[in-house]
């Protein structure tokens, strides 16, 4: 008796999962439609994502990556970018946020520069971490530092 219960379960899931996706059919459409039309063409990793969350993952890119009216200007976004996918790592990122850094200004300087930055930042990172400093300490310092820079 106790089989019947779980595949009805079963089957309402699967009913409620199959009307989700074709529900989702159509807005999943729509949204390759604006990617081919915003890129040029719909790459494989966005045809990767699952069509249920792929017009809202496309609106977060658009409204904060693409968007040239936020408040980072591409290049900038761009490096900050690069410098996160360099200590991830990811080579496919690495490749895609210097491609479009370039595109948007960034220049082979600020390339290597945002890499030394996440370099040093990690290298710092460890240390801090590895050496257990203070958090209360470390920010009391750093106050007097800018503090200090302040002056100057």
């Amino acid at each position: 008796m106790t089989k019947l219960p779980i595949a009805i379960a079963i089957a309402i899931t699967a009913a409620c999962l199959a009307a989700t996706a074709a529900l989702a059919r159509p807005e999943a459409e729509a949204t390759y439609q604006d990617i081919q039309k915003t890129l040029g063409s719909v790459p494989t990793f966005l045809r990767a994502f699952p069509e249920e969350g792929i017009a809202a993952a496309w609106d977060e890119l658009k409204s904060v990556q693409l968007n040239p009216h936020s408040a980072l200007d591409g290049a900038t976004k761009e490096l900050i970018g690069l410098a996160v996918a360099a200590q991830i790592p990811c080579k496919y990122c690495v490749y895609f946020h210097t491609r479009v850094g370039k595109l948007n200004g960034a220049s082979d300087r600020d390339v290597k520069e945002a890499i030394a930055m996440a370099a040093i930042t990690r290298h710092w990172s460890t240390v801090l971490n590895g050496s257990l400093i203070d958090e209360a300490q470390f920010r009391k310092e750093v106050d007097q530092i800018v503090a200090h820079a302040k002056k100057k």
